[in-house]
Parts: structure tokens; C-alpha cells; sequence
């Protein structure tokens, strides 16, 4: 175990990426990172990071902002339960503890949208205190390095990989390990294609030049079903007007900005729309659980059967948070 943690660590320091919030230990902008980079690729998730510590360089001012302002900084990034979550943690930290962000992962951990990963990341990262990280690349290195076929999805294998882990990180710069193990599956110990023969820990690792072990691991107990929707739009514009609503209730996009919608079972057009709108425009996109058919149908109508129409200015549509399915159908036209 020891070479293990040596040979990683020293790895680390020679092939570490320059990223902002390594070079600080404020917990914030650590915290800030973090919930960025969930879901999100390194390069994508910079200058949304940047944009946010310019915008607001305190937590406290982004307790004090307008939850729809951070949609809007937020948007394009997906998973906009980050954002609102992000938010209210926050304001729990400026009304609970003074806007001081807590120093021991117990306090972290209680925080409105923290977990084990990200309470463990910033109390190592920010306060040097030795907690484990484990992310995907945390399990994909541990169950090549040593063997481990237990599934990573399921609660007996989380426990095995958090006991690991935590048996590996040292008193002496924890930060530094956990940093160092999550950077070298990012760009050692990749997913797809791995480079074993240049790899520093090939001498050890269990599955170093056995592709077969390789593709298997990490083991994942069952894959999530993924759901087909499908969303039927209709853009409606009044002389300077556009028709507007913001979406409500727990489902995807909560609080962002769209056309006024109907969901359907199926691709055909909805009944409403059959005397007054025409296809303009059909797209499939993506998300983690879920696939949505979207169509979107032009209309002269301003009073649509079973649509409350809202209309907004179109000069001002800029300033409302819109997901990026508006956004891709905004950009088409």
C-alpha cells in the first residue's frame, strides 16, 4: 500500500494540471469547483467556475443573489439541481454559521447537497484533514489495482471502496493524495484505452496489460431504465411579445424558461395545436435517465385551447435562465 500511495503521489507531481482551485485553500471556491465539475468535463466546467468567483468572489454574495441570476450564470451547464442546490447551501452556511463555511467534515457533510465525495474533497482540500475521496476515478483505479469485481453501484461495494480508500490516505498530505489518485484516473487510468505500459503502477496492478480485466472493471450491478418523453412546443410571438412560461414542480429544468409545452405519449401532434400551428422543428436530446422527443410548432394564435399563454418581451429574452433544449432550438432558427 505504501508503494502504491508513493508511486501515485510522485506521479502527481510531475504530471499535475494547472487548475485555479488547486492553487487555494479558500473552501468556498473548493466547494465551488466541486459542484461544478459533478457531471462535467474539466475543460467545460473552467469558465463557468471563473464566471462564478467573478461574479460573486464570497459566498456570502451568492447566498445574497437571485436564484434565477445564478440559473442564468448556470446556464448551458445541465443538471440544474447543482445550481439551486448550490444556492441554498450557501445561504445555510451565511444563516447557520455566520457565513463561515464549517471546518469538520461532520459539518460539512450536514450541508443541504453535499455528500461523502465533495465533504471529503473539501475537508481535504481546504483544511488538510484526512478523508478519502471517491469518485469514478477512485473506483475504476482501485478495482483494476487490486482486483476488485464487487459492484461499485450497490451499498456492500461502496462501503469496500470508501474502507480502501480510506486505508490508503495518509496523515501527511492527504490533499495532495486525493488529488493526486482522482487526477490519475483522469488522465492515466482512463476509462476506455488506458496506457498500461506507460502506467507507474503496472508492476502491481492487477490488471495492468489484461484488457479483458480492464473492460470489466469497475463492475456496475444494473443500469438505470432510461425514460422516452415527448415534448411538444409552441412558439407563439404577440408584435413585441413571445410566449413564455417557467417550468414548476420536481422534474427536469425545475425553474428554468421554455415555450408553453404539452407532454405527450407519443410523437403526434397535440389536438390543440392542429388548426393553428406547423413543425418548425424536431430534435432528440439526452440527458442521464431520460430521452426527449422535442418538437416545436409555429403559431399566429395567441389563445390556445388548454394554455394559459404568458408573453414576455422579446428584446428581454436573454435575461431569462432557458435549458439548453431552448437553447438549441433558438440557435437553429
Amino acid at each position: 500500500m505504501a508503494d502504491f500511495v508513493l508511486l501515485i503521489s510522485d506521479w502527481y507531481r510531475l504530471n499535475a494540471r494547472e487548475l485555479p482551485w488547486r492553487n487555494t485553500k479558500n473552501p468556498y471556491f473548493i466547494w465551488l469547483s466541486e459542484v461544478i465539475l459533478q457531471q462535467t468535463r474539466v475543460d467545460q466546467g473552467m469558465n463557468y467556475y471563473l464566471k462564478f468567483i467573478e461574479n460573486y468572489p464570497t459566498l456570502n454574495q451568492l447566498a445574497d443573489a437571485d436564484e434565477e441570476a445564478i440559473l442564468k450564470l448556470w446556464q448551458g451547464l445541465g443538471y440544474y439541481s447543482r445550481a439551486r442546490n448550490l444556492h441554498k447551501t450557501a445561504q445555510q452556511v451565511r444563516d447557520e454559521f455566520n457565513g463561515a463555511f464549517p471546518k469538520t467534515y461532520h459539518e460539512i457533510i450536514q450541508l443541504k447537497g453535499i455528500g461523502p465525495y465533495t465533504a471529503a474533497a473539501i475537508s481535504s482540500f481546504a483544511f488538510d484533514l484526512p478523508h478519502a475521496v471517491v469518485d469514478g476515478n477512485v473506483y475504476r483505479i482501485l478495482s483494476r489495482y487490486y482486483g476488485i469485481d464487487e459492484p461499485i453501484d450497490t451499498g456492500k461495494g461502496k462501503k469496500l471502496f470508501q474502507e480502501l480508500a480510506d486505508s490508503l490516505i495518509p496523515e501527511a498530505e492527504p490533499a495532495l493524495f486525493n488529488q493526486a489518485i482522482m487526477e490519475f484516473g483522469a488522465i492515466q487510468c482512463t476509462p476506455n484505452n488506458p496506457d498500461c505500459e506507460s502506467c507507474v503502477l503496472n508492476q502491481s496492478c492487477i490488471s495492468a496489460f489484461n484488457s479483458d480485466l480492464i473492460k470489466k472493471l469497475p463492475v456496475k450491478k444494473g443500469k438505470t431504465k432510461v425514460r422516452k418523453r415527448y415534448f411538444h412546443y409552441l412558439h407563439i410571438e404577440k408584435g413585441l411579445e413571445i410566449a413564455l412560461d417557467q417550468r414548476t414542480g420536481k422534474d427536469v429544468w425545475e425553474k428554468l424558461y421554455e415555450f408553453p409545452l404539452i407532454e405527450r405519449e407519443d410523437d403526434t401532434m397535440p389536438l390543440e395545436f392542429k388548426d393553428s400551428a406547423s413543425l418548425s422543428y424536431q430534435t432528440k436530446h439526452i440527458l442521464s435517465h431520460q430521452h426527449i422527443y422535442a418538437f416545436f410548432y409555429k403559431s399566429d394564435e395567441t389563445e390556445i385551447d388548454g394554455l394559459d399563454l404568458k408573453f414576455v418581451e422579446k428584446s428581454q429574452l436573454e435575461d431569462y435562465p432557458i435549458h439548453r433544449l431552448m437553447e438549441k432550438y433558438l440557435e437553429s432558427r
